[in-house]
Protein backbone atom coordinates (compact mmCIF):
# COMPACT_ATOMS: atom_id res chain seq x y z
CA UNK A 1 0.00 0.00 0.00
CA UNK A 2 1.37 3.38 -1.03
CA UNK A 3 1.79 6.36 1.32
CA UNK A 4 -1.07 8.23 -0.33
CA UNK A 5 -3.43 5.28 0.08
CA UNK A 6 -2.48 5.00 3.76
CA UNK A 7 -3.28 8.68 4.28
CA UNK A 8 -6.67 8.28 2.59
CA UNK A 9 -7.47 5.24 4.73
CA UNK A 10 -6.44 7.01 7.94
CA UNK A 11 -8.72 9.92 7.10
CA UNK A 12 -11.66 7.68 6.20
CA UNK A 13 -11.55 5.65 9.43
CA UNK A 14 -11.29 8.76 11.62
CA UNK A 15 -7.86 7.97 13.08
CA UNK A 16 -6.46 11.24 11.85
CA UNK A 17 -8.23 14.20 13.41
CA UNK A 18 -8.24 17.77 12.14
CA UNK A 19 -5.73 19.81 14.12
CA UNK A 20 -6.28 23.24 12.58
CA UNK A 21 -8.62 25.64 14.32
CA UNK A 22 -10.03 28.35 12.09
CA UNK A 23 -11.35 31.76 13.08
CA UNK A 24 -14.88 30.63 12.25
CA UNK A 25 -14.52 27.75 14.72
CA UNK A 26 -13.52 30.16 17.46
CA UNK A 27 -16.45 32.44 16.67
CA UNK A 28 -18.87 29.52 16.79
CA UNK A 29 -17.48 28.33 20.12
CA UNK A 30 -17.72 31.82 21.58
CA UNK A 31 -21.33 32.23 20.42
CA UNK A 32 -22.32 28.81 21.78
CA UNK A 33 -20.57 29.58 25.08
CA UNK A 34 -22.42 32.88 25.42
CA UNK A 35 -25.75 31.20 24.68
CA UNK A 36 -25.02 28.52 27.27
CA UNK A 37 -24.14 31.16 29.84
CA UNK A 38 -27.41 32.99 29.21
CA UNK A 39 -29.20 29.79 30.25
CA UNK A 40 -26.96 28.74 33.12
CA UNK A 41 -26.15 32.03 34.86
CA UNK A 42 -29.78 32.93 35.74
CA UNK A 43 -30.22 29.56 37.45
CA UNK A 44 -26.97 29.98 39.34
CA UNK A 45 -28.03 33.46 40.43
CA UNK A 46 -31.44 32.27 41.64
CA UNK A 47 -29.97 29.26 43.41
CA UNK A 48 -27.35 31.42 45.12
CA UNK A 49 -30.02 33.84 46.33
CA UNK A 50 -32.31 31.07 47.52
CA UNK A 51 -29.73 29.72 49.98
CA UNK A 52 -28.13 33.03 51.00
CA UNK A 53 -28.95 35.10 54.06
CA UNK A 54 -31.48 37.90 53.87
CA UNK A 55 -28.89 40.55 54.71
CA UNK A 56 -26.58 39.55 51.86
CA UNK A 57 -29.43 39.44 49.34
CA UNK A 58 -30.88 42.78 50.41
CA UNK A 59 -27.41 44.31 50.25
CA UNK A 60 -27.12 43.11 46.61
CA UNK A 61 -23.95 41.16 47.39
CA UNK A 62 -25.11 37.79 46.03
CA UNK A 63 -24.45 37.07 42.37
CA UNK A 64 -23.42 33.53 41.38
CA UNK A 65 -22.09 32.22 44.69
CA UNK A 66 -24.13 31.97 47.91
CA UNK A 67 -23.08 33.94 50.96
CA UNK A 68 -23.93 33.01 54.55
CA UNK A 69 -25.67 29.82 53.45
CA UNK A 70 -29.07 29.16 54.99
CA UNK A 71 -32.08 27.06 53.96
CA UNK A 72 -34.72 29.10 55.77
CA UNK A 73 -36.57 29.91 52.54
CA UNK A 74 -36.96 26.23 51.60
CA UNK A 75 -37.99 25.41 55.18
CA UNK A 76 -40.70 28.10 55.00
CA UNK A 77 -42.01 26.67 51.73
CA UNK A 78 -42.28 23.15 53.15
CA UNK A 79 -43.85 24.38 56.39
CA UNK A 80 -46.44 26.37 54.50
CA UNK A 81 -47.61 23.29 52.60
CA UNK A 82 -49.39 25.19 49.82
CA UNK A 83 -46.54 24.94 47.35
CA UNK A 84 -45.91 21.31 48.28
CA UNK A 85 -49.58 20.43 47.68
CA UNK A 86 -49.54 22.23 44.34
CA UNK A 87 -46.31 20.43 43.41
CA UNK A 88 -47.80 16.98 44.08
CA UNK A 89 -51.07 17.93 42.37
CA UNK A 90 -49.20 19.29 39.34
CA UNK A 91 -47.06 16.14 39.11
CA UNK A 92 -50.17 13.93 39.06
CA UNK A 93 -51.85 16.17 36.51
CA UNK A 94 -48.75 16.14 34.32
CA UNK A 95 -48.53 12.34 34.34
CA UNK A 96 -52.22 11.92 33.49
CA UNK A 97 -52.07 14.62 30.82
CA UNK A 98 -48.95 13.11 29.22
CA UNK A 99 -50.46 9.61 29.17
CA UNK A 100 -53.73 10.74 27.60
CA UNK A 101 -51.88 13.03 25.20
CA UNK A 102 -49.67 10.22 23.92
CA UNK A 103 -52.71 7.96 23.46
CA UNK A 104 -54.52 10.64 21.45
CA UNK A 105 -51.40 11.45 19.43
CA UNK A 106 -50.69 7.81 18.61
CA UNK A 107 -54.29 7.06 17.67
CA UNK A 108 -54.22 9.98 15.21
CA UNK A 109 -50.70 9.59 13.82
CA UNK A 110 -50.54 5.84 13.18
CA UNK A 111 -53.61 5.53 10.89
CA UNK A 112 -52.66 8.71 8.99
CA UNK A 113 -49.21 7.27 8.29
CA UNK A 114 -50.77 4.43 6.25
CA UNK A 115 -51.39 4.98 2.55
CA UNK A 116 -54.20 2.42 2.55
CA UNK A 117 -56.36 4.64 4.77
CA UNK A 118 -59.18 5.99 2.62
CA UNK A 119 -59.67 9.74 2.93
CA UNK A 120 -56.49 10.25 4.92
CA UNK A 121 -55.84 13.62 3.27
CA UNK A 122 -59.23 14.87 4.44
CA UNK A 123 -58.59 13.60 7.95
CA UNK A 124 -55.10 15.12 7.91
CA UNK A 125 -56.53 18.51 6.91
CA UNK A 126 -59.15 18.37 9.67
CA UNK A 127 -56.62 17.35 12.32
CA UNK A 128 -54.00 19.89 11.20
CA UNK A 129 -56.43 22.82 10.88
CA UNK A 130 -56.29 23.74 14.63
CA UNK A 131 -52.51 24.18 14.29
CA UNK A 132 -53.04 27.32 12.21
CA UNK A 133 -56.42 28.69 13.34
CA UNK A 134 -58.29 28.85 16.63
CA UNK A 135 -61.59 30.34 17.75
CA UNK A 136 -60.06 32.71 20.29
CA UNK A 137 -60.21 33.09 24.04
CA UNK A 138 -63.81 34.27 24.49
CA UNK A 139 -65.47 31.59 22.27
CA UNK A 140 -63.28 28.98 23.95
CA UNK A 141 -64.35 30.18 27.40
CA UNK A 142 -68.03 30.07 26.39
CA UNK A 143 -67.61 26.57 24.99
CA UNK A 144 -66.03 25.29 28.20
CA UNK A 145 -68.81 26.96 30.17
CA UNK A 146 -71.51 25.25 28.12
CA UNK A 147 -69.73 21.93 28.57
CA UNK A 148 -69.59 22.53 32.35
CA UNK A 149 -65.82 22.17 32.35
CA UNK A 150 -64.94 25.42 34.09
CA UNK A 151 -63.25 25.07 37.47
CA UNK A 152 -62.69 21.33 37.00
CA UNK A 153 -59.59 19.25 36.42
CA UNK A 154 -60.86 18.32 32.94
CA UNK A 155 -60.45 21.85 31.63
CA UNK A 156 -56.72 21.44 32.28
CA UNK A 157 -56.49 18.06 30.54
CA UNK A 158 -58.97 17.43 27.74
CA UNK A 159 -58.58 20.58 25.57
CA UNK A 160 -54.82 20.16 25.15
CA UNK A 161 -54.25 16.41 24.97
CA UNK A 162 -54.36 16.55 21.17
CA UNK A 163 -51.47 18.49 19.65
CA UNK A 164 -51.34 18.84 15.83
CA UNK A 165 -47.62 19.53 15.95
CA UNK A 166 -46.85 16.41 17.99
CA UNK A 167 -49.13 14.35 15.77
CA UNK A 168 -47.28 15.57 12.69
CA UNK A 169 -43.90 14.61 14.16
CA UNK A 170 -45.10 11.13 15.15
CA UNK A 171 -46.77 10.60 11.79
CA UNK A 172 -43.55 11.52 9.99
CA UNK A 173 -41.58 9.18 12.23
CA UNK A 174 -43.89 6.26 11.47
CA UNK A 175 -43.63 6.92 7.73
CA UNK A 176 -39.84 7.17 7.81
CA UNK A 177 -39.02 4.26 10.11
CA UNK A 178 -41.80 1.68 9.69
CA UNK A 179 -41.69 0.29 6.14
CA UNK A 180 -44.78 -1.17 4.57
CA UNK A 181 -43.01 -4.50 4.10
CA UNK A 182 -42.81 -4.90 7.88
CA UNK A 183 -46.56 -4.48 8.20
CA UNK A 184 -47.22 -6.79 5.25
CA UNK A 185 -45.13 -9.56 6.79
CA UNK A 186 -47.00 -9.19 10.07
CA UNK A 187 -50.31 -9.34 8.19
CA UNK A 188 -49.22 -12.57 6.54
CA UNK A 189 -48.57 -14.01 9.99
CA UNK A 190 -52.12 -13.19 10.98
CA UNK A 191 -51.49 -10.07 13.08
CA UNK A 192 -54.27 -7.53 13.44
CA UNK A 193 -53.83 -3.76 13.24
CA UNK A 194 -53.78 -3.40 17.02
CA UNK A 195 -51.21 -6.20 17.34
CA UNK A 196 -49.00 -4.50 14.76
CA UNK A 197 -49.31 -1.22 16.62
CA UNK A 198 -48.59 -2.52 20.11
CA UNK A 199 -46.08 -5.28 19.28
CA UNK A 200 -44.17 -3.77 16.36
CA UNK A 201 -44.77 -0.05 15.84
CA UNK A 202 -44.59 1.21 19.43
CA UNK A 203 -41.58 -0.89 20.52
CA UNK A 204 -39.68 0.49 17.51
CA UNK A 205 -40.74 4.06 18.31
CA UNK A 206 -39.21 4.57 21.75
CA UNK A 207 -37.21 7.67 20.71
CA UNK A 208 -40.22 9.55 19.39
CA UNK A 209 -42.39 8.41 22.29
CA UNK A 210 -39.83 9.73 24.78
CA UNK A 211 -39.49 12.98 22.83
CA UNK A 212 -43.20 13.71 22.59
CA UNK A 213 -43.78 12.65 26.19
CA UNK A 214 -41.23 15.24 27.20
CA UNK A 215 -42.98 17.83 25.03
CA UNK A 216 -46.31 17.05 26.67
CA UNK A 217 -44.92 16.96 30.21
CA UNK A 218 -42.94 20.20 29.94
CA UNK A 219 -45.81 21.97 28.20
CA UNK A 220 -48.31 20.99 30.90
CA UNK A 221 -45.88 21.69 33.74
CA UNK A 222 -45.00 25.19 32.52
CA UNK A 223 -48.47 26.25 31.42
CA UNK A 224 -50.45 28.57 33.67
CA UNK A 225 -52.70 30.56 31.29
CA UNK A 226 -55.54 28.01 31.44
CA UNK A 227 -55.28 28.02 35.25
CA UNK A 228 -55.66 31.78 35.18
CA UNK A 229 -58.68 31.85 32.87
CA UNK A 230 -60.65 28.73 33.77
CA UNK A 231 -59.82 27.84 37.41
CA UNK A 232 -61.06 29.56 40.55
CA UNK A 233 -60.70 26.94 43.29
CA UNK A 234 -57.40 27.07 45.14
CA UNK A 235 -57.27 23.28 45.29
CA UNK A 236 -57.15 23.06 41.47
CA UNK A 237 -54.40 25.63 40.89
CA UNK A 238 -51.19 24.15 39.56
CA UNK A 239 -47.71 25.02 40.76
CA UNK A 240 -46.78 27.37 37.91
CA UNK A 241 -49.84 29.54 38.46
CA UNK A 242 -49.12 29.79 42.18
CA UNK A 243 -45.57 30.76 41.35
CA UNK A 244 -46.83 33.38 38.92
CA UNK A 245 -49.08 34.82 41.62
CA UNK A 246 -46.20 34.95 44.06
CA UNK A 247 -43.82 36.68 41.65
CA UNK A 248 -46.33 39.18 40.26
CA UNK A 249 -48.06 40.11 43.51
CA UNK A 250 -46.97 42.92 45.78
CA UNK A 251 -44.20 42.48 48.34
CA UNK A 252 -46.58 42.65 51.30
CA UNK A 253 -48.85 40.01 49.76
CA UNK A 254 -45.95 37.65 49.20
CA UNK A 255 -44.82 37.93 52.82
CA UNK A 256 -48.37 37.47 54.16
CA UNK A 257 -49.08 34.47 51.90
CA UNK A 258 -46.51 32.25 53.56
CA UNK A 259 -46.30 33.81 57.02
CA UNK A 260 -49.86 32.79 57.92
CA UNK A 261 -49.02 29.09 57.70
CA UNK A 262 -45.34 29.09 58.61
CA UNK A 263 -42.84 31.10 60.55
CA UNK A 264 -41.35 32.96 57.61
CA UNK A 265 -37.99 34.56 58.30
CA UNK A 266 -36.97 35.11 54.68
CA UNK A 267 -37.49 38.23 52.61
CA UNK A 268 -39.84 38.11 49.59
CA UNK A 269 -36.91 38.20 47.18
CA UNK A 270 -35.33 35.12 48.75
CA UNK A 271 -38.70 33.35 48.89
CA UNK A 272 -39.24 34.04 45.19
CA UNK A 273 -35.85 32.57 44.29
CA UNK A 274 -36.47 29.49 46.44
CA UNK A 275 -39.95 28.99 44.97
CA UNK A 276 -38.64 29.25 41.40
CA UNK A 277 -35.93 26.70 42.09
CA UNK A 278 -38.45 24.46 43.87
CA UNK A 279 -40.65 24.45 40.76
CA UNK A 280 -37.87 24.18 38.16
CA UNK A 281 -35.67 21.46 39.66
CA UNK A 282 -38.02 18.50 38.85
CA UNK A 283 -37.96 19.23 35.10
CA UNK A 284 -34.18 19.74 35.18
CA UNK A 285 -33.78 16.34 36.85
CA UNK A 286 -35.89 14.59 34.17
CA UNK A 287 -34.04 15.96 31.13
CA UNK A 288 -30.75 13.97 31.50
CA UNK A 289 -32.59 10.63 31.52
CA UNK A 290 -34.47 11.41 28.29
CA UNK A 291 -31.76 13.37 26.47
CA UNK A 292 -30.61 10.40 24.36
CA UNK A 293 -34.12 9.65 23.11
CA UNK A 294 -34.98 13.33 22.86
CA UNK A 295 -32.18 14.18 20.42
CA UNK A 296 -32.71 11.10 18.27
CA UNK A 297 -36.48 11.42 18.17
CA UNK A 298 -36.42 15.14 17.39
CA UNK A 299 -33.95 14.72 14.52
CA UNK A 300 -35.52 11.64 12.94
CA UNK A 301 -39.14 12.61 13.53
CA UNK A 302 -38.77 16.09 12.09
CA UNK A 303 -37.21 15.02 8.77
CA UNK A 304 -38.96 12.72 6.35
CA UNK A 305 -37.02 10.16 4.36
Amino acid sequence: MSKKEKEIESVSDGSRAITKVHVSDVVIMVVISVLCLTCILPFLHLFAKSISSNAMVMAKKVFFWPKQVTFDAYTSIFRDGTMVYSMVYSAIMTVVFTLLGMIACTCAAYPLSKKRLHGRYVFSFILMFPMYFSAGLIPTYLLYKNLHMLDTVWVLILPLIYSPYNMLIMKTYFQANLPDSLEESAKLDGASDFQILFRIALPLSKPIIATLSLFYAVGRWNSYADNKYYIQSDALKMIQYRLSQMVSSATEAQTTTLSEAAAVTSTPEVLQAAAIMFVTIPIICIYPFLQKYFVKGAMVGAVKG
